[in-house]
């Protein structure tokens, strides 16, 4: 074999120890779901709107489409409810009589749920609704949103839809239907302005069709669509393998005339 020969299966053999080394790290990155290739911070969308305008509705698309976990403080608080203990028995009292629940027994169940998961993008739908809420969870977790997604409807629609809800809650009932939208207005509205005042709301007009509202939504949230997740499957696939085998054949055909 000649030195010009010797040298270039001296390169072959690197080339061919790169792309296995590469294809062991894409296997790993595929089974770990990318986490140790793209160490992402933490990202939070507060989900807000009154109660009917439609954020239960939309957050499950959110998650189809965008990769979200969504968390919904008013879930959380109903599980505590339904686990009997004392914090949910104190959290039913409140919600009966339309309070708002204390920001600290809130925070303190948003933030262990998002330490149980092991996502790192969330939706936290009908949080903050006051500004204690919006402080308490910013000094606690230690995270500010990304954004805040609002659901704009009119006192008028909320009131209609929140009435034609049968979902069996303590709370769904005229009266208590008007005292939440009195909480809305007077406590949640504000804490809106001020991040709108930030530049963070993202304003939707909910009182559309389903679909229409979700088109805009699409919009809002069309920089976090998962295409480096999609990319990093197809990288990982075994399809991506053989194209590595069929290069370094291509190589050893291209160059064995020399040796």
């Amino acid at each position: 074999m000649t030195w010009k020969g010797n040298k270039i299966l001296n390169s072959i053999n690197i080339i061919k120890k790169y792309l296995h080394k590469l294809s062991l790290l894409l296997y790993i990155y595929q089974g770990m779901e990318a986490k140790l290739l793209i160490q992402e911070t933490t990202v939070v969308v507060f989900v807000l709107g009154g109660p009917g305008s439609g954020k239960g509705t939309q957050c499950p698309k959110i998650v189809e489409h965008f990769g979200f976990t969504h968390l919904c403080a008013g879930d959380l608080l109903q599980a505590e409810i339904e686990s009997e203990s004392e914090n949910g028995t104190m959290i039913h009292n409140f919600k009966k009589e339309g309070k708002i629940v204390p920001s600290e027994i809130t925070v303190k169940l948003l933030q262990q749920a998002m330490q149980q998961s092991d996502n790192n993008r969330f939706i936290i739908d009908g949080f903050p609704r006051n500004e204690e809420n919006r402080a308490a969870f910013e000094n606690i977790v230690k995270i500010k949103p990304e954004f805040v997604l609002f659901f704009d409807c009119p006192e008028e629609e909320l009131t209609r839809r929140s009435l034609n809800r049968n979902q069996g809650r303590v709370d769904d009932n005229i009266e208590t239907i008007g005292k939440r939208l009195k909480v809305y207005f007077e406590s949640t509205l504000p804490v809106i302005n001020y991040y709108n005042s930030k530049g963070k709301v993202q304003k939707i007009d909910a009182q559309r069709s389903v679909n229409e509202v979700f088109e805009d939504v699409k919009s809002v949230f069309a920089k976090f669509k998962p295409v480096v997740r999609a990319l990093l499957h197809v990288v990982g696939s075994k399809d991506f393998i053989v194209i590595q085998l069929l290069i370094c054949w291509s190589l050893y055909s291209l160059f064995k005339g020399f040796f």
